[in-house]
């Protein structure tokens, strides 16, 4: 008998997947267990799995289409068994590269052009260093795409996965930012949302507007923690590097366990106070971003901080991190001052009660008794649940998290 293979929830907060490629075709053998598509999810991509022996007698999705949880994909059976026409759940809703929608001047109503197929494209300088998401070059390796002539649409010129959406050997197809424009300039062009930004939606949307935010902020002196990292980097040698980031990482986690006001959860019609400090540490990824969490941080040494943080930022990039690994933090840490930004506020991500924004260290001139001397210093801020936390228990967390910092020898307190 037929075994109908379905769009699974395979992380948490998924309700619709895409499927990015399918492992098996038409006629393959499969047993239980198997994987039989790549599916992109909300936050990475995974693998639905076979979940009966037979033969994949059918595939209803195609390559590309998006449908939701619970929609049937495909179909597994005996060789030769007939299958009854069928199709998903709820309608496909295609992801390839998007139509650009365009308005003349002289014209009311806008009015969709086509797509532009995949063209050939001859390499501007054939030595160039071509930047990469770590899909992308997958998806260019599988499908025989020379990377040096694809133009990025990404970050500083970089190929993400939507500039090779449609793209076979030999040719590549045209990058959004790089479609020919009608005379007189378009108005306005249309990119549907990918998974990932419409949980980045849905997720803000329950968090700035119902949750009562407040913001504190404080500057720290890092001229002890700056100089402590140099000393331990020498140290270490080839073991491992220390960053700044892994500093504030370890400080912050030891003062949520001297303030668990803050470690909290709001749930509705209770407050969670978590013994345990598992800390979100926010990752820019394609089109959206995403938070590892380090697990019981606090007894973690600044070594295994930051392997945990580079292994997990780089899965997370590479759309490769499972559940457990992004799910469960109680506080989060988002830190910009790579971008030399110097102050902003994060949005606190419920069911947690705060998240901590760090800007960038950089050397400025203050007053150390009664002297103007240099020193490098960086800006805090915290977003607050005025819910869980009040004014007076987010400023005591941050006057012990200034101290740690400013004297990293009192992490040892």
């Amino acid at each position: 008998m037929a075994t109908n293979v379905v769009m699974e929830a395979l992380s948490p907060t998924m309700e619709e997947g895409r499927i990015v490629k399918w492992s098996k075709a038409v006629g393959d053998a499969v047993k239980t267990g198997e994987t039989l598509a790549e599916v992109e999810t909300d936050k990475a991509v995974m693998e639905i799995v076979a979940r009966a022996d037979g033969q994949l007698l059918k595939q209803i999705v195609a390559e590309g289409a998006t449908v939701p949880v619970g929609a049937t994909v495909a179909v597994i059976g005996a060789p030769g068994e007939t299958v009854a026409a069928a199709g998903p759940a709820a309608p496909a809703k295609s992801s390839q590269p998007p139509a650009v929608s365009r308005q003349a001047s002289a014209t009311p109503a806008p009015a969709a052009a086509p797509a532009p197929a995949p063209v050939s494209v001859a390499p501007a300088d054939a030595t160039r260093v071509v930047r990469a998401s770590p899909l992308a070059k997958r998806l260019a390796k599988e499908r025989g795409v020379d990377l040096q002539l694809v133009q990025g649409s990404g970050p500083g010129g970089r190929v993400v996965m939507r500039d090779l959406e449609g793209a076979s050997a030999g040719a590549v197809a045209v990058p959004r930012s790089a479609v020919p424009q009608p005379v007189g300039g378009a108005a306005y062009r249309d990119v549907p949302l990918t998974q990932i930004r419409k949980t980045i939606a849905r997720r803000l949307a329950t968090s700035l507007g119902p949750v009562p935010h407040f913001f504190l902020t404080t500057e720290v002196d890092m001229e002890r923690a700056a100089d402590a990292r140099v000393a331990l980097n020498q140290q270490l040698g080839d073991q491992g590097k220390i960053s700044v980031n892994d500093i504030l990482l370890k400080a912050t986690a030891l003062a949520l366990v001297k303030h668990g006001a803050c470690n909290a959860w709001w749930q509705e019609d209770h407050i969670r106070y978590w013994n345990e400090v598992h800390l979100g540490v926010a990752v820019a990824v394609e089109d959206g971003l995403i938070t590892p969490v380090i697990r019981n941080t606090d007894r973690k040494s600044l070594l295994e901080i930051s392997g945990e943080t580079r292994e997990l930022a780089g899965r997370a990039r590479e759309r490769r991190l499972k559940p457990e690994e992004y799910t469960g933090s109680t506080f989060s840490v988002s830190n910009l001052g790579m971008f030399e930004i110097d102050q902003f506020t994060g949005v606190i991500n419920p069911p947690e009660a705060g998240i901590l924004a760090v800007g960038t260290m950089a050397a400025k001139p203050v007053a150390v008794d009664g002297q103007v001397v240099v020193r490098r210093r960086l800006r805090m801020t915290m977003s607050c649940d005025h819910r869980v936390i009040d004014g007076a228990t987010g400023a005591a967390f941050l006057k012990t998290l200034k101290q740690m910092l400013e004297n990293p020898l009192a992490m040892l307190l």
